[in-house]
């Protein structure tokens, strides 16, 4: 179908889910499929439960007479489709975040930096790839000004996908690493499928990249593109410096060689956090954050999800860094709790999959 009769459909409903165990009154379910589950079978639970009308791909569960299920050639598409057409209306200024390591935090302490002047739409949890971020964008109203969007990749071509969907403004590219080998075919796989974010950005009129000039593999594809630079050399637009990180990260940031000095006392557990906390500064000065309330945020977030956390139990202190870890992750988490000045310590390692042919 036309989206513009589903767009209309889509404005008179409270939200968009996809899961027939959570429909909120008046929302619009759309079935998607999955290697194990079929959610044209859930279309009629979820108008049980809640939902004002049911999308479906499939014309046996579309009976003539419900005029509340809405027949489509493919819902994933048209989820898609949806969700790009209504980012497109609303106009709200985007900031696309990749990487292999550290984009979530990032998004996360780029959230909190921007939330203490603007009414920010973000990424919750790593909902990242081709179902999670079309939901996030459709989440958009017209109270954001500005949308932070993480995009997550497995295969070359999946950030070129999202960001056709998403049509960033503005973009950083956390870091490149050794992570989904398995699917990108190499390193060089992993730089250019990342690159495609730095691809859509330079066709696009006005758009701006923020950027870690001490990383020379995104420095070398990021020609041509206006670039916002961070790192450590006192000439950049932001630059710092890690005074500690046993446990804590601790930092001082200035704006290039004569602007002042600003001390963060961080929650985040490693120094590899020094770049993400870099990002999240830079992005909030640029869009007009004060100093001091970047700060704030800064030193109020808290991290969750297993990465970055400090737990005391009972009997021990627990560093938990145990998210889809990959050889570069791993790597700089275990030169970090080398440094940690701790009388006993112990490293529980799991596995890490999707390496190809580079597995051990």
């Amino acid at each position: 179908m036309d989206i513009l009769p589903l767009y209309r459909i889509f404005l008179g409903c409270t939200s968009v889910t996809t899961d027939s165990r959570n429909c909120p009154n008046g929302s619009l379910f759309i079935a998607l499929k999955g290697d194990k589950f079929d959610g044209n079978q859930f279309a009629e639970k979820a108008l049980k439960s809640g939902s004002a009308y049911a999308v479906v791909d499939e014309e046996a569960y579309a009976p003539t007479t419900e005029p509340r299920i809405i027949k489509v050639d493919n819902c994933l598409m048209t989820l898609q489709k949806l969700a790009e057409y209504h980012r497109l209306q609303m106009g709200t200024k985007m900031i696309g975040i990749t990487g292999t390591n550290g984009k979530t935090t990032t998004k996360e302490l780029i959230a909190a930096v921007l939330r203490q002047v603007h009414n920010v739409l973000y990424t919750e949890g790593n909902l990242n790839n081709a179902i999670g971020v079309p939901l996030t964008l459709l989440k958009i109203t017209a109270h954001h000004d500005l949308a932070v969007i993480e995009m997550g990749a497995s295969h070359p071509g999946d950030i070129k996908e999202l960001v056709n969907i998403a049509h960033p403004d503005y973009g950083i590219i956390t870091n490149v690493g050794k992570a989904h080998l398995q699917g990108f075919g190499s390193f060089e796989g992993v730089i250019q499928t990342k690159g495609e974010l730095y691809d859509y950005l330079r066709r696009k009129d006005d758009s701006t990249i923020f950027i870690n000039r001490d990383n020379p593999y995104l420095m070398n594809i990021s020609t041509n593109l206006s670039r916002i630079c961070y790192g450590k050399d006192d000439d950049l637009y932001v630059n710092g410096k890690i005074f500690d990180s046993t446990p804590f990260l601790t930092l001082e940031w200035k704006a290039g060689k004569e602007g002042p000095k600003y001390l963060v006392h961080t929650q985040l557990i490693g120094d590899y956090n020094f770049d993400n906390v870099l990002a999240a500064v830079t992005i909030g000065r640029f869009f007009g954050v004060d100093p001091l309330k970047i700060n704030k945020a800064l030193e109020a977030y808290t991290p969750g999800n297993s990465r970055s956390q400090l737990k005391d139990t009972e009997h021990n202190r627990l560093i938990i860094d145990a998210y889809n870890a990959n050889p570069s992750s791993m790597m700089a988490s275990l030169k970090n709790f080398k440094s940690m000045k701790f009388e006993h310590k112990m490293v529980i390692l799991g596995d890490m999959k999707e390496l190809g042919p580079t597995s051990l």
